[in-house]
């Protein structure tokens, strides 16, 4: 499990995604929430503006994130 680091409070899941390089755009990002291939705390989450927190766990493809306060 690969751990990202945030320096803000939250970050919206759609940016995860770009920050993480999981995805190589906006666009990307937008559909594979949509189509629901992400999930979030092992659940499928379909909100790209999800806002992601410390402590949580995002997984898409054979990824997985967990979300680090810096």
């Amino acid at each position: 499990m690969e751990k990202i680091e945030i320096s803000t409070e939250f970050i919206k899941l759609d940016s995860l995604l770009k920050f993480a390089a999981l995805v190589g755009t906006g666009g990307e990002a937008k559909y594979v929430i949509a189509e629901g291939m992400v999930k979030v705390n092992g659940e499928i989450c379909t909100q790209r503006g999800k806002k992601i927190y410390a402590g949580d766990k995002v997984s898409f493809e054979n990824n997985e994130l967990e979300i680090v306060k810096a």
